[in-house]
């Protein structure tokens, strides 16, 4: 199972899990096309696995500002999308709340995203995931370019906060 681009925009309209619960950014933030495959069990910890990818456009807005004539993906996104990822897998699970990412032990990054690297995909290997007292998953991610891990983040937290309080 996976979610095509169709429901990736669905998703980051909100409501797509249920109104007040977990939904990806819209627009700019959306660091996401597809997800391949979410699932409850495999994954390097048996607990589950998501796959998902993002077509790099040489238009994206973040290229021309992050350094002045060095178009380069700032990290922080490819991080904040393997943030979104572990919402969604949340999300799927069923459990309520809006998403918002709760820290990362360690980030290593061993590549850049240029302009012309084509598609970069995404895999989350998830921990744990508690129910109470707060909604939470924990997750191991990494992102891939041409079948090279360039971004690696253990320990990724996102909770589910109730907004309605």
């Amino acid at each position: 199972m996976g979610f095509t681009n169709q429901q990736i925009l669905e998703i980051s309209e909100g409501g797509f899990f249920g109104k007040g619960n977990a939904q990806l950014p819209n627009s700019l933030m959306l660091m996401i096309d597809e997800i391949d495959s979410i699932s409850s069990e495999g994954g390097r910890y048996n607990k589950g696995q998501l796959d998902a990818s993002l077509v790099i456009d040489p238009d994206h807005w973040f290229f021309p500002c992050h350094f002045k004539d060095d178009p380069v993906m700032p990290g922080c996104l490819g991080l904040d999308a393997l943030w979104q990822l572990l919402g969604v897998f949340l999300g799927w699970s069923g459990l309520p709340g809006k998403g918002r990412a709760l820290g990362v032990g360690k980030v290593k990054f061993s590549g850049q995203i240029f302009p012309d690297a084509g598609t970069i995909g995404y895999q989350l290997h998830i921990k744990r995931v508690f129910k109470k007292p707060l909604p939470m998953g924990v997750a191991d991610g990494v992102v891939i370019l041409d079948g090279q891990i360039i971004y690696e983040a253990n320990d990724l937290k996102v909770g589910l906060i109730d907004t309605d309080k």
